[in-house]
């Protein structure tokens, strides 16, 4: 009798367990990795999530999810690593019972797919880069194409990413990208002014143009560059107050661009344009279709329409066969050009380019001291360039409030890459609103100033 009663209290709270398990409602956590197209993706189905009545969050701290869905870079060696380890992460979880699925999408994950099934079978499915549609079927939802467009941010209301195109038709010889996200194709100029008034409607005041290859955009459903023409369009929906370009291909330049950030108040006077490297015999074996001269003449040309525009460039050291001659030109490129913002990678011997039939003949330790000495020229060019602004006053969107100070941005900074402007003052100052302010110290990569106004 006694083990009858005791079997009977273990049925009772077996099937009370299995009552709450089937109950719980599913909440998805998405962890993103790598680019700002990686966190559109995931934006993206966040939204297709919700509107199929399924809880969903990104990157929570809250632990009270069952089920994460991993986003993943493959673009170099780190971001690889980065991604396994977080895949390794989540599927210890999940053999711990803290959350019950563990799904992955992204670059890594179309790139080398067969392989992670192998060798980390835990995870219960993965998913290339185009493969929404597929990521949905697991949570028997249906993709809903009326809300192209539509998303649930992961950044603070008042900026977000808008990616105008997917893909890239370019050869470039380090690069895996065409690999991982296929050929070049644009989004039309309607669909995305679209995107543009809705943000707007929800409290975005500045939107980040994002491709793998901005001046592309158009020739593939408009047979013609139509990058312009989508400025103007952006440029006249209400209440953008901030457009901003990133990721413009060097090689047959559109000037026309540089003639729409003059004509239109609202596309910031900024431009991301990666260059990579300022030896010609760098330049050609990375297939990059332009010579260190006609990089010269197209900055002078832009900066001869548009004197205060910010110039970002991002540079690559350590490619196979650079020298330290190569090194030294590429410094003394940086002095003559002085661009106000530079970001560097170390070269990533990648599998599948046509540079990974070359020798990786450079020390990984070699290529970090090369990187460390060309942002040593850079990090003094941007010293001056700040203290250039000293005594000057600047229109600053404020982004957040951190250990009692405001942290905003001139139109010449982006999102988490660029300078900060530091405000301390008593005014209470509205997360996403404009004010003016005064600059008044300069240091290597932030400026610190006063509200006045």
């Amino acid at each position: 009798m006694v083990l009858y009663i005791a079997i009977l209290i273990c049925f009772i709270t077996f099937a009370q367990f299995m009552k709450t398990k089937t109950l719980r409602k599913d909440k998805v956590n998405i962890i993103t990795l790598g680019c700002s197209k990686n966190k559109v993706d995931s934006e993206v189905l966040s939204g297709q999530l919700l509107a199929n009545e399924i809880n969903v969050v990104h990157e929570s701290a809250k632990k009270d999810h069952n089920i994460v869905v991993v986003n993943t870079c493959g673009f170099i060696e780190k971001a690889k690593e980065e991604s396994i380890n977080t895949i390794l992460e989540q599927v210890e979880l999940k053999r711990r019972g803290k959350i019950d699925k563990v799904y992955v999408t992204g670059c890594l994950s179309e790139r080398y797919k067969n392989n992670l099934e192998e060798e980390i079978p835990e995870v219960d499915a993965y998913f290339g880069t185009m493969e929404l549609p597929l990521i949905l079927k697991q949570f028997d939802a249906d993709y809903k194409n009326e809300l192209v467009g539509e998303r649930l941010l992961s950044t603070p209301q008042h900026y977000a990413y808008m990616k105008i195109s997917e893909g890239c038709n370019r050869t470039c010889s380090f690069c895996a990208i065409p690999l991982m996200r296929g050929q070049h194709v644009s989004r039309t100029i309607e669909s995305l002014v679209d995107e543009a008034k809705r943000l707007v409607d929800r409290g975005v005041k500045e939107v980040m143009l994002i491709a793998q290859e901005l001046t592309y955009y158009g020739l593939d459903i408009y047979k013609k560059r139509e990058l312009p023409k989508l400025l103007h369009a952006l440029a006249d929906v209400k209440g953008l107050e901030w457009i901003r370009m990133h990721y413009a291909y060097p090689s047959k330049f559109p000037m026309e661009i540089i003639d729409a950030v003059k004509e239109r108040e609202n596309i910031c006077n900024y431009l991301d344009m990666p260059l990579q490297h300022a030896a010609n015999n760098m330049l050609k074996a990375m297939k990059r279709q332009i010579t260190r001269e006609e990089m010269e003449d197209l900055v002078g040309a832009i900066r001869h329409k548009i004197p205060d525009i910010c110039l970002r460039t991002t540079l690559i050291t350590g490619f196979p066969g650079e020298t330290k001659k190569d090194v030294e030109e590429l410094k003394t490129f940086l002095q003559k050009m002085r661009f106000d913002r530079v970001g560097i990678f170390t070269y990533s011997h990648e599998e599948g380019t046509s540079a990974y039939d070359m020798e990786d003949n450079i020390p990984d330790e070699e290529k970090e001291e090369r990187a460390q000495e060309i942002m040593e020229v850079q990090q003094e060019i941007s010293l001056e360039k700040n203290q250039e602004k000293v005594g000057k006053t600047f229109k600053v969107m404020i982004d957040k409030k951190e250990a009692g100070r405001y942290l905003g941005r001139t139109e010449f900074d982006s999102v988490e890459v660029e300078n900060e402007v530091v405000i301390t003052t008593k005014k209470k100052l509205v997360i996403g609103e404009f004010v003016k302010v005064k600059i008044t110290k300069a240091y290597d990569y932030d400026i610190e100033g006063e509200v006045v106004s």
